[in-house]
């Protein structure tokens, strides 16, 4: 059966035949996230991403560069492992995280101690001598591996609500715990450090099966390691009723001086309205622990794939259409935030920037984040778009103004008008944000092509758009907690470096 189209505009149907049957997602998706890989800011794998993707972008004719607005603390991940060698033998499931010191070029081994639990901290003084050449355990052991939803599908009755309640007050005792250091957590680091332990060990399961989000270390001496839900209990276990835990790790990383962050920008001069701007935005950054597919390859894909499908059918639009991949998102939106400072004429000029950084799978909700006359244009917009495309999708106008959280935040601040994309859960916070399962295999291709394909579409659209989107901000919401009116968020300065993050 034929696609039905709304209109009859020749423009809307080759972005769908080209977009649909020609689609290059699952190509790009395989060279980036396979290839290329995770690209965490200051590594490697971002300064390859940023070179790809420039090449990319010309490739199909795209003019483009790579826009440097900072620096970073360079660092290289390589091997790591951590096995259990008494009072078993057992490879453990976990890796390094990321800006962690390695071991040295060689392994280190020693038993294992848990973070104690002080009065005060002179008792917490008291304490660290013991733990001299041990690997100490910083988080709380999660008492089942187990999600929810598979304990409500087979627990006995009673069962599930006495295992919520026994992983409620483990977690509220560690909370407790903490609390009685009277000290930020980077400093008890550093006294961990200072009193010769020889790594910590950590585990923050994402409460799905097999899945653990990896972040970063706050060590500077020693390395920092994430377990698997299932191998830090083990280990936390045999602590904990002192069955000898003895550790053996190795980890092969290195700091390599000063690293250069860039954005990847690239453009399609306007014809009529060069100075005007439609952008396509997304986070192009990741953490390191998975290949970030979903979080956020699956944005950076969906916009360089739209480039691609209207550089094909409409390489000649009114306005200019950008493409921005945003570099340190992960760290405070700092690639966005400083696009908005180095370019306010581009800030001025925006007709529309659409922003995509939720997961894999199609696009269902809408925004007008804020702006009260958006709704006008979005109506219009999607009543030229096949319904195969639009009919999911739930539209919140006016809504309101993200004040962080993804990049559109960084314009909509301005205020210049900036909509977010937002997509289909496909679990995406239980297994794979920030995660070590977040990989190739978890993309859903149609969805993608669906979403590159609509993105397209509304680019175009937004360029031929006879009347410039108005400002007009709604009046805010009240916080329902204090009974306040809420503000038009700020707009926030960029940190530029690796100080600047670390001094936040």
């Amino acid at each position: 059966m034929a696609q039905a189209f709304p209109t009859d505009d020749p423009v809307i149907s080759a972005i769908f035949a080209e977009g649909m049957d020609n689609s290059h997602v699952y190509s790009l998706a395989q060279v980036l996230l396979d290839s290329i890989g995770p690209r965490l800011t200051g590594a490697p794998g971002q300064l390859a991403a940023n070179r790809w993707a420039e090449q990319v972008l010309e490739g199909w004719g795209v003019e483009a560069r790579n826009e440097q607005y900072g620096t970073w603390r360079g660092w290289r991940r390589g091997i790591s492992h951590v096995d259990l060698l008494e009072p078993r033998v057992r490879s453990l499931a976990g890796m390094l995280l990321a800006w962690s010191p390695g071991t040295a070029g060689g392994p280190i081994e020693g038993g294992t101690v848990i973070l104690a639990d002080p009065d005060d901290e002179a008792s917490f003084a008291a304490w660290l001598p013991s733990v001299e050449g041990k690997f100490v355990l910083v988080t709380f052991a999660q008492p089942t591996c187990r999600p929810d939803a598979n304990w409500e599908e087979y627990a006995a009755p009673g069962s599930f609500e006495r295992m919520e309640a026994l992983r409620d007050s483990v977690q509220q005792a560690w909370r407790s715990r903490m609390g009685r250091y009277g000290l930020p957590d980077a400093e008890i680091v550093r006294r961990l450090e200072q009193a010769g332990a020889i790594g910590l060990l950590a585990s923050n399961w994402a409460t799905g099966w097999g899945a653990n989000r990896v972040f970063a270390a706050n060590t500077e001496r020693i390395p920092a390691f994430d377990l698997s839900c299932e191998d830090y209990g083990l280990v936390y276990r045999l602590t904990e009723y002192g069955q000898g835990a003895r550790l053996r790790a190795v980890a092969d990383a290195a700091f390599t001086g000063e690293a250069p962050l860039f954005n990847t920008i690239g453009i399609i001069p306007g014809t009529e309205k060069p100075d005007e701007y439609v952008l396509l935005s997304a986070h192009y950054d990741s953490w390191d622990g998975g290949s970030g597919a979903t979080d956020n390859g699956t944005g950076s894909i969906t916009m360089l794939e739209a480039m691609r499908i209207l550089k094909t059918v409409y390489p000649e639009p009114k306005r200019s259409i950008l493409i921005g991949l945003w570099a340190s998102e992960e760290q405070g939106l700092n690639g966005s935030r400083a696009f908005v400072r180095d370019h306010p004429e581009i800030v001025a000029g925006l007709q529309a920037l659409f922003n995509q950084d939720n997961g894999t799978g199609r696009i269902v909700r809408v925004s007008g984040s804020g702006l009260v006359g958006a709704g006008e244009f979005f109506g219009r917009w999607f009543s030229q778009i096949p319904q195969e495309l639009t009919r999911e999708i739930d539209v919140s106008f006016p809504g309101t103004p993200s004040s962080g959280g993804t990049d559109h935040a960084s314009f909509i601040c301005a205020p210049s008008p900036a909509f977010g994309l937002g997509s289909l859960n496909w679990e995406y916070f239980r297994y794979t944000w920030h995660t070590q399962i977040d990989t190739f295999d978890k993309l859903v291709f149609d969805d993608l092509r669906n979403n590159a394909t609509l993105t397209a579409m509304l680019a175009y659209l937004a360029a031929e758009e006879p009347e410039r989107i108005p400002l007009d901000q709604r009046v805010m919401p009240t916080n329902p907690r204090t009974g306040e009116q809420r503000t038009w968020p700020e707009c926030r300065d960029p940190m530029r470096s690796w100080e600047e993050y670390r001094g936040r």
